[in-house]
């Protein structure tokens, strides 16, 4: 049974250099999407209550109130249900958090990316640090007691030491969760064709990740996958659904989705989407083999690592016997560490984890 869902809001004031998602400054297109993603839920949601929704983007809290609230009308949830919006911290005031919190948003996921003021000017974010400082204190004056804030590292002139403050910066104001993605610059983002100086080199960036766990670790902050750490029990439920492998809704333009062993995606062309919102623009139905696979690479995500009985019950393997080449060789290595349930990754073993985890792809 699906009870997740994540909602795509593309609508943004402009694109971040670093920014290769789908999102758009086309805002004047609000209110047509809004009514073509209602159409997109009412045909694909089977209306069962639901643990996770998870509003991404783009920025949605470009959206009013009065969006957001259309938007929920739709879908069946209760109070233990984990309702996540992503907020820029320049779009949001303090009316603004305490109506989203009185229509059942519960958690915040907040775009702050680094404490540098100016680094945020030279990436092209629309906020300063004390914007961000600010908007937190805003949010738990307003009840908010599960904030994240994300943070890129290996960003333009950025030093360990500079990140190292950003994170210490972010302990101290409290909040429950940080996700920490290192800089990807892709096809489609304004750094692709226009690189940036003063880049941090690959050995610079695994530096700062290192130095990150140990960190957090010191303030109290479970590192419970590869890119996120939360204090006890408040781990994302919506995000663990993903690394679990489970089913989960994807709405909205550029959307993804899983049900039914189908993992299908949403067009990432506006105006298509909102001419033909209840369309697919792929579907793929997961062999076994795939799902085993994904299965493996999700869950070696996870710094718990895999638990080898589930998956020799739930695929009808033997693990040690099937992956045998793979496990030797890694755990030689110390990438791969045996433990309780099955396998874990190392700390070295993160650094190369998307190498590692492509040799238990057939």
């Amino acid at each position: 049974m699906v009870k997740n869902a994540y909602i795509h809001i593309p609508f943004c004031k402009q694109k971040c250099k670093y920014c290769s998602f789908i999102s758009f400054p086309k805002i004047e297109l609000k209110n047509e999407y809004i009514n073509a993603l209602i159409k997109d839920i009412n045909t694909n949601y089977n209306k069962k209550n639901l643990s996770t929704i998870y509003f991404g983007g783009g920025t949605p809290s470009l959206l009013t109130i009065d969006d957001f609230s259309k938007i929920l009308q739709q879908l069946h949830f209760d109070n233990k249900t984990e309702i996540t919006v992503e907020i820029n911290p320049e779009t949001v005031n303090n009316n603004y958090l305490k109506e989203l919190k009185s229509i059942g948003v519960n958690r915040l996921s907040i775009g702050c990316q680094t404490f540098n003021d100016n680094i945020l000017q030279q990436i092209g974010r629309r906020h300063s640090s004390q914007d961000v400082i600010k908007t937190v204190h805003l949010a738990q004056d307003n009840n908010f007691d599960n904030i994240s804030l994300d943070f890129i590292y290996g960003l333009p002139n950025q030093s360990i030491q500079s990140f190292t403050n950003d994170l210490e910066t972010a302990a101290k104001l409290e909040i429950q969760h940080i996700s920490l993605y290192g800089l990807k610059i892709d096809e489609g983002c304004y750094y692709y064709n226009n690189r940036p100086q003063n880049l941090p080199d690959e050995d610079t960036q695994a530096d700062m990740y290192i130095q990150s766990i140990n960190t957090l670790k010191k303030q109290n902050f479970v590192h419970y996958e590869i890119s996120n750490f939360a204090k006890k029990g408040y781990e994302s439920q919506h995000n663990l659904n993903y690394w679990n492998n489970s089913n989960y809704y994807g709405f909205g333009c550029g959307a993804h989705g899983y049900k039914n062993n189908i993992r299908y995606s949403k067009s990432t062309n506006i105006n298509e989407y909102i001419t033909n919102p209840k369309a697919y623009a792929t579907e793929h139905v997961v062999t076994e083999q795939e799902k085993l696979e994904e299965e493996i690479f999700l869950g070696l995500r996870k710094i718990t690592g895999i638990n080898i009985k589930e998956i020799n019950n739930k695929f009808g393997i033997n693990f040690r016997k099937k992956y045998a080449n793979q496990i030797k060789r890694f755990t030689e290595l110390q990438y791969l560490l045996e433990t309780n349930e099955g396998y874990k990754l190392s700390e070295n073993g993160i650094l190369l984890s998307n190498n590692i985890l492509c040799e238990f792809l057939e």
